[in-house]
């Protein structure tokens, strides 16, 4: 349970997807003066270098945010390889732009870091925190720890499914899951379910984010379809996101099974999404394909109910 790191796939398209979806949620959710909490259940280490051991050995951000920095902030007097920037993506690209103040992407951050940017002091809105994995739970401890963000921020290495419990509902009755495992154990997939449907009974209000990858395999076909029945059951509008990159064609060999190719597309999955965000993903979604996409099976869905 302890081999996935998310350090080998920071930055790559199901980030891009994920938090540039995070930040427009949070950027809708704290117009509002109330307090906000969010708590991420499975965090990570927090922070990412690109030309780290991690990242730099498994080169899946070049696919994703190193991609799309290429094309849509190139260097010099380049063209951007698409003018009327979605501002879903172009506030995407300022934040992860913060991290990086020499122009060059180095620093990926992971959703705390994320969170914590949009975070408003003098509102204060609280981020809570839980990870397992021994090494990287040690590490966001440090990394949170340079932020001197004082109360704002708390983390535990603990097991998020059951450490979310304890916070819902928050104080000011206004809160965000973003529950995103890695789903190498297969019993994830049902672990997402049940915590959605515990939640939605302890905070029906409370704004949830759920990522997942879009893999071969049962339990991640049947995981959007569970969520959707939990949503109507409760009564909760929803939204469902996916985007595929496709195959890379030149890493495949000719009479040979296709291989290499790594993850190639991912889904979100809201319950309680902001109003605009449909609007916003009906806008960046085809851009992020026509940037991102690499061949046969590129693209993406956008569907909502309740």
């Amino acid at each position: 349970m302890y081999s996935y790191r998310h350090g080998f796939h920071a930055g790559n398209h199901a980030d891009v997807l994920k938090h540039a979806m995070l930040i427009a949620i949070l950027k809708h959710l704290t117009q509002k003066d109330a307090a906000l909490t969010v708590v991420d259940t499975h965090a990570g280490a927090g922070l990412y270098r690109l030309d780290g051991d991690y990242a730099g050995t498994s080169g899946e951000a070049e696919d994703g945010v190193v991609k799309l920095f290429t094309a849509l902030a190139p260097p010099g007097s380049a063209k951007p390889a698409i003018e009327d920037v979605a501002p879903l993506i172009q506030d995407y690209m300022e934040l992860i732009a913060e991290f990086n103040p020499q122009g060059t992407l180095k620093i990926y951050p992971g959703s705390p870091f994320v969170v914590q940017k949009l975070l408003r002091t003098e509102a204060r809105d609280k981020l809570k925190l839980f990870e397992m994995h021994p090494t990287d739970s040690k590490a966001l401890a440090a990394n949170i720890a340079q932020l001197n963000a004082g109360r704002q921020i708390a983390g535990a290495r603990q097991d998020g499914f059951e450490g979310l419990k304890a916070f819902l509902p928050p104080p000011s009755r206004r809160g965000l899951v973003l529950i995103d495992p890695s789903y190498e154990i297969k019993s994830d997939y049902a672990k997402v379910a049940t915590c959605i449907q515990d939640s939605l009974r302890r905070f029906p209000t409370g704004t949830y984010a759920v990522w997942y990858p879009v893999i071969p395999r049962p339990e991640a076909h049947d995981l959007p379809r569970r969520l959707k029945t939990l949503s109507n059951q409760a009564g909760k509008p929803w939204l469902h996101a996916t985007l595929a990159i496709g195959q890379d064609e030149a890493r495949n060999v000719p009479g040979e099974e296709a291989r290499g190719q790594g993850l190639t597309a991912s889904g979100m999955f809201i319950v309680n999404p902001p109003h605009v965000l449909k609007a916003a993903l009906t806008q960046a979604l085809p851009q992020l394909v026509k940037v991102l996409g690499r061949g046969r099976g590129q693209g993406h869905t956008l569907e909502s109910g309740g």
